[in-house]
């Protein structure tokens, strides 16, 4: 069964620097595992796991600026 029959949302973490990482999954959780696989372990240490908000796609241009 395909990744796509569930729903997949945006996150944006926050930083240890303040600025914010976007990520996308099925939950927080998902979307950190995610992550994982593409950063290395001193940018997964950067990330606040438990400070994110959840975004729409359409919202995501407002927030450019404070991705880092």
């Amino acid at each position: 069964m395909s990744s796509f029959s569930s729903p997949h949302f945006m996150y944006l973490f926050a930083l240890k620097s303040g600025k914010k990482k976007l990520a996308y999954g099925q939950s927080p959780a998902d979307a950190l595992e995610i992550l994982r696989i593409r950063l290395s372990e001193q940018e997964m240490s950067e990330i606040v796991a438990d400070q994110f908000i959840k975004i729409n796609q359409r919202d995501l241009q407002q927030y450019v600026g404070e991705l880092g």
